[in-house]
């Protein structure tokens, strides 16, 4: 709770002081210290600014100043006197105790992409973030929270970005972050093994005059290498503590959240406030610009940022901050005016622009810093070592080769080594269902039970095994480094569609979710290239479409089944990148940015680390299980069920009577031995679970499931579909998961009487009720490929449908993608069973 969020008459306690520079100096001379009690006394008539009473004197407060008072109105006391008179307003009465366990550090992690902060960030917290070898990982802010040493923790993980300028989304939104939010400290995670670049964003940090720590992660990485490195040297220069650390093993993480504890305490000695010099020219133009922008009335923009900062940002003509100076600067003009002259004049002395002249001097800076603490060894380091392998995977010729093998390769696996588990959960799912038939009395419960939950999730938690074997590979790429050089090799075929090889991580990243896919397009500069990007994005097969893929070709494709899964994949991306070209020839004629990516450094994937973001992929599609499947299950359920048809019901009974009855006189003889008996029994109970079935074919047809798939049977029956199809379809728009658990509800035992049977064999002996098929199969093999394909480009998850709403803004954009992707599926599913027919196949 802040102070400005008190009412007129609430008593509250100050626990933290916010806010840097003249204002934080101002506001503690001034009484507002950790313990003091602070009572609202009035507001101005437009609520603005607020009278405080504090130490006994009244003090007016802007809502903006306020705000960077954190305040609690639970805090223990204990009396100093015996004298104690019961007036709780005279503070002096009271010797206030604040909890210890009660304070809370806000930490803001900053880094590179690919230096490990978000492993730090999951070992820390406990939490289970995505951790990839390559940037975008992190497009958003992750917020956790843990305790130490008594202390409450709130870390945020900030998107990796390799400088706070106005270039990116991801840059934009780290520095408004740490701008609007204060946290307490800045934990600044630097790869080891790569120093210069990753101490430029240090150096942004320094100017911004924050409260820094520095985590110098990959440190076993680092001496592997032998170079040496005298950190403790370069924390003295810097004025900022470094702790060396290795995140993907917890080494180190408690000495550095210890430092961050001492940091916030104003207790670690190496900590102090440090310039950094441009030299005579520039320091003389932040001098001059400092002074007009360090006036009273600009105390809401100081009191949040560096005025040396905004100075260095103004030089350089950055965008945001001139937006700002406007905003919150009463003398914004003089501010601008001035700093377009004094850059005008460094400008014309050093023939080069501002940018560029202060980007080259924290260079040099650093150069000059590591010059004096640094020695690189004469070994082969990590980085020659993947120039090594880079020569082979991203060459001229075996590059897709090896692409393309990785990715058959991976996808076959899936068949190969999940089948076998897959066919034990489904004989566990089927035997579960056969012993809760002939447990429960018949009825509405058992029926919800065996047919509609098992039924329906029992059809697809089967693909369990299959998906964490796919997730297994995939995360391994990640991990290895090698999901960048697919970006990497692509970027020549993705420019050829006006897009770059940055465009393809996102893409990439589909395979897993489509959503936090479309969230990675903001590390896309340009646009119109993250809206295109986001509109191909579907096309990705998400692992919500694999149990429809292995279901599927499972039934109907026994043979080759992993090159047709790798074919389907393929296809996806194929159709993107004609969607892409077709879109920016069209409707976003903009040339692209150049392609501008980091390769990080091959590095052997842990087995722990792979392991667990498997299986956390693995938990997240079983808790899906329980809850979207499970509700959708349930509601093709009953809308399958009801309305009961009564009338089918007395004629199925008088049809199994007169089958009981057939029977019953020859089971009643005495001339029959027990072979025999078990033979007419066994045929009996085989045509009573025909009519069984029959009779729920038919209550189905005429249930509320069954007149919405009439309905839009017309629709889909040129694609070679029928009505059970569609509504799987239909279903599927919340999930494509959804398809699979109706398509178990959906498709009831055939005429061969085994009410177990597993979905795919169902699925072999659907065949046509009525109409000019009568009596043929409902699937043939090129009806099955229209549907997996129909099933690749239709309408994405109405989550899909949310993500890009939420990105863009506008609803205009994702009701577009609903209708063109639906639109191009029903097209591509005609062409395949039509054309296919018309060929003979």
């Amino acid at each position: 709770m802040t102070l400005a969020e008190l009412k007129r008459g609430d008593k509250a306690y100050i626990t933290k002081v916010r806010g840097r520079g003249a204002f934080r100096k101002r506001i503690i001379e001034m009484g507002f210290v950790t313990g003091k009690q602070v009572i609202v006394t009035k507001e101005a008539p437009m609520k603005d600014p607020i009278q405080y009473n504090i130490m006994g004197y009244e003090v007016s407060l802007r809502r903006s100043e306020a705000s960077l008072i954190e305040v609690t109105q639970n805090l223990e006391f204990k009396l100093d006197s015996d004298n104690y008179n019961g007036t709780l307003e005279l503070e002096s009465a009271l010797n206030i105790v604040q909890h210890q366990h009660g304070k809370t550090i806000n930490v803001a992690l900053v880094g590179n992409p690919n230096c490990g902060k978000t492993t730090i960030f999951n070992y820390a917290s406990h939490s289970r973030e995505k951790v990839g070898n390559y940037g975008g990982i992190t497009v958003d802010a992750k917020l956790a929270t843990f305790k130490h040493r008594g202390y409450t923790f709130k870390l945020v993980d900030l998107p990796g970005t390799y400088s706070i300028t106005s270039y990116s989304p991801e840059e934009l939104y780290v520095r408004d972050h740490i701008i609007n939010e204060l946290p307490d400290v800045i934990l600044n995670v630097v790869d080891t093994t790569n120093l210069e670049r990753n101490l430029y964003l240090t150096t942004q940090l320094i100017d911004m005059d924050m409260k820094v720590v520095v985590a110098l992660n990959m440190w076993d990485e680092f001496q592997a290498s032998g170079d040496n490195f005298d950190y403790e040297a370069l924390s003295r220069m810097l004025g900022i503590p470094m702790i060396h650390t290795v995140g993907s093993k917890g080494n180190g993480i408690g000495r550095l959240f210890n430092k961050i504890i001492d940091v916030y305490e104003d207790e670690e000695p190496v900590l102090r406030h440090f310039h950094i010099n441009y030299g005579n020219s520039i320091e003389r133009a932040i001098r001059i610009l400092q002074e007009v922008i360090n006036k009273p009335d600009n105390i809401a923009l100081t009191s949040r940022i560096s005025p040396r900062y905004l100075s260095l940002k103004l030089l350089e003509q950055d965008s945001q901050e001139l937006d700002r100076v406007k905003k919150y600067c009463t003398n914004a003009d003089e501010i601008i005016s001035l700093a377009m002259k004094e850059a005008a004049v460094i400008e014309g002395d050093r023939k080069e622009n501002m940018e560029t002249i202060i980007t080259d001097d924290k260079y040099g800076f650093i150069a000059g810093g590591l010059k004096e603490t640094f020695k690189p060894s004469q070994k082969i380091n990590k980085f020659q070592r993947s120039k090594f392998i880079d020569s082979v995977v991203t060459g001229k010729f075996l590059s897709y080769p090896i692409f393309l093998l990785a990715m058959w390769l991976t996808f076959e696996a899936t068949f190969a080594i999940g089948n076998y588990p897959m066919e034990w959960i489904t004989e566990l799912m089927n035997w579960l269902g056969s012993q809760l038939d002939q447990i429960l009395p018949a009825g509405i419960f058992r029926d919800l039970l065996v047919d509609g939950i098992i039924g329906g999730v029992g059809g697809v938690i089967v693909f369990l095994p299959n998906i964490l074997i796919l997730f297994f590979f995939i995360t391994l790429m990640e991990a290895s480094g090698y999901m960048a050089r697919i970006a990497f090799i692509v970027d020549k075929l993705m420019h050829k569609i006006g897009l770059h090889g940055k465009s393809f991580v996102p893409m990439l990243m589909g395979f897993g979710c489509n959503v936090p896919a479309i969230m990675a397009t903001r590390t896309i500069e340009n646009k119109n290239d993250r809206l295109v990007t986001m509109l191909i994005i579907p096309f990705m097969s998400c692992s919500a479409r694999y149990p429809v893929y292995v279901l599927i070709i499972s039934a109907f494709f026994p043979f080759y089944q992993g090159t047709i899964l790798f074919g389907i994949y393929l296809f996806g991306i194929m159709l993107a990148g004609i969607i892409a070209w077709i879109f920016k020839k069209t409707l976003f004629k903009v040339n692209t940015l150049p392609f501008v990516m980091e390769l990080p450094p091959y590095r052997m994937p842990r087995p722990k680390a792979v392991l667990k973001q498997t299986w956390f992929k693995g938990e997240q599609y079983l808790k899906k299980m329980g809850s979207v499947i499970l509700l959708a299950s349930i509601i093709i359920w009953a809308m399958g069920y009801f309305p009961t048809g009564k009338k089918y019901e007395q004629e199925f009974q008088k049809k199994k009577a007169f089958v009981e009855n057939s029977y019953q006189k020859t089971l009643n003889s005495n001339t029959l031995d027990s072979d025999q008996i078990q033979q007419l029994t066994s045929e009996r109970d085989r045509k009573i679970q025909i009519l069984k079935n029959q009779l729920a074919s038919e209550k189905q047809e005429n249930s509320m499931i069954g007149r919405i798939g009439h309905f839009i049977e017309p629709v889909i029956r040129p694609l070679g579909f029928d009505w059970k199809m569609g509504v799987s379809l239909l279903a599927g728009s919340a999930a494509k998961e959804v398809v699979v658990s109706t398509m178990g509800v959906l498709y009831t035992p055939t005429s061969s009487g085994n009410a177990r049977e597993s979905l795919p064999e169902r699925l072999k002996e659907q065949v046509y009720k009525s109409g000019p098929k009568k009596g043929e199969k409902v699937y043939s093999p090129l009806v099955a490929m229209g549907f997996l394909l129909f099933v690749l480009i239709y309408f994405p998850c109405i989550a899909v449908i949310a993500a890009i709403k939420n990105e863009t803004g506008r609803w205009k954009w994702s009701l577009f993608l609903a209708v063109y992707t639906t639109v191009l599926a029903w097209i591509v599913a005609f062409l395949v069973y039509q054309g296919g027919s018309l060929l003979g196949f």
